[in-house]
């Protein structure tokens, strides 16, 4: 393991200095002649490359923080990130398996030695890989078709270390977005990182989502047959295909209706279950041959028994109303403006309004350029955005919510979807009443 360990540090600390020969080159291709446009995307290709096949190789926290960051590519202006949307969106889906050896080494401990006999089959080829963990098919004892997810030996350990170290070298991922602050991010998946190493943990939750969406015509949640802390056993669910598959090649029709059953099942979690799934990346939706959503991975979970926080209802609703005023006292209440914190109204308009968009217009079409704008608008490093974000804070209890919101936002504009984003709101979110 200690060997294992310094391979990882080692491969994680190849990636600055990769970066650095890269750009060293490319200087050198510009004092030649090369067209300083041509080399950046040469440079930029190569460096997200590296980065991810880099990331997908770990598992663990590196590769979980590539997954997080994948979903936010839609922000990115697209000259950044054309030369390597592929890369960035590789990591929605998979990631090269564990060996045999390790696999059956990880059930045989929580399973025991003779765990070949609760199935009549099992498939040691994994059908899809994540950051923690993989899937296989396989056949209960009683015939019933099930997935088998096994976490990968050591992950605990592999998450902690790999987050560390990627906080070490934030600065190097400012080639794939350029602006984006990385630390809070690293942050907020490492606050996560317990939770999800327990498969228990996620056997409640998914057992909650299942029983709520039992028979619903629209989604479809797998239900739990078995678990322990390391291998989650769950019934099989057939799909075409991803919705990272939609986002690459989905028709208009196709995108409008995937997008809108997507956004639903994020805003209607905790009005029917208590729970807000936390994973909003496309990896973890499926689209089933008869139309329906289906939702994995309940790993990560925010813990809402009353619903959305009626407070933020208030708020958006205030906001889509233009009560800035309003919008102004009710984010003091809620701790988003320190007690000591001015921010006007109308700089406070300016500043978030248009974000609201999607509340204001009976459908709204959610789009990169929609996002890519409202991202150049408030994070160019003017002294006017410097103050303004410095003003506002964000309280521990919507952490989870605004991780959600931002990241199920980021997919819906990779979708390029039209969704009735208000009637969400107004049957789902209490304290949400438009004008």
């Amino acid at each position: 393991m200690r060997q294992s360990a310094i391979g990882r540090t080692a491969r994680l600390a190849s990636l600055p200095m990769g970066y650095a020969g890269r750009t060293t080159i490319g200087l050198g291709k510009r004092l030649v002649g090369r067209p300083a446009s041509a080399v950046l995307t040469e440079v930029q290709l190569r460096t997200a490359d590296q980065i991810f096949k880099v990331l997908g190789e770990l598992k663990g926290g590196a590769m979980k923080f590539g997954q997080a960051m994948s979903i936010f590519e839609s922000a990115l202006p697209d000259e950044l990130v054309g030369p390597y949307r592929d890369a960035l969106t590789k990591l929605q889906d998979s990631a090269p398996p564990m060996s045999a050896r390790m696999l059956t080494s990880v059930l045989a401990e929580d399973l025991g030695h003779e765990w070949r006999t609760r199935f009549t089959e099992f498939d040691t080829t994994p059908v899809a890989s994540a950051s923690i963990g993989q899937v296989h098919r396989a056949t209960w004892a009683d015939g019933t078709e099930v997935a088998v997810k096994v976490q990968y030996p050591g992950a605990a350990r592999a998450l902690r270390s790999d987050l560390r170290q990627l906080g070490r070298m934030a600065r190097l991922f400012t080639v794939l977005a350029p602006g984006l602050d990385i630390k809070p991010l690293l942050a907020e998946v490492e606050a996560r990182v317990a939770e999800e190493l327990d498969y228990s943990l996620e056997a409640a939750a998914q057992s909650i989502f299942a029983d709520e969406f039992a028979d619903d015509p629209d989604f479809v949640v797998p239900a739990v047959v078995a678990h322990t802390p390391r291998v989650l056993v769950t019934t099989w669910m057939e799909s075409t295909s991803s919705l990272a598959q939609v986002i690459k090649a989905g028709t208009p029709e196709e995108r409008d209706r995937v997008g809108g059953l997507y956004a639903r099942f994020l805003v209607c979690g905790p009005t029917r279950t208590g729970l807000m799934h936390a994973d909003p990346h496309p990896g973890n939706f499926r689209v089933l041959d008869d139309g329906r959503l289906g939702v994995v991975d309940f790993g990560a979970v925010a813990r809402l028994p009353e619903g959305f926080p009626r407070p933020l209802g208030e708020l958006l609703s205030r906001g889509v109303r233009d009560d800035w005023d309003a919008v102004v006292d009710g984010l003091r209440d809620e701790g988003f403006l320190l007690p000591r914190t001015v921010f006007s109204p109308d700089d406070l308009a300016d500043y978030l309004g248009p974000f609201l968009d999607a509340g204001r217009a009976e459908s709204f079409q959610f789009s990169r350029a929609w996002l890519r704008s409202q991202t150049v608008r408030v994070a160019t490093p003017t002294q006017e955005n410097l103050s303004r974000a410095f003003k506002l804070n964000l309280p521990p209890d919507y952490m989870l919510i605004h991780r959600v919101w931002l990241g199920g936002f980021g997919v819906l504009c990779q979708l390029e979807a039209t969704v009735e984003f208000r009637a969400l709101l107004e049957q789902y979110v209490p304290g949400f009443e438009p004008v």
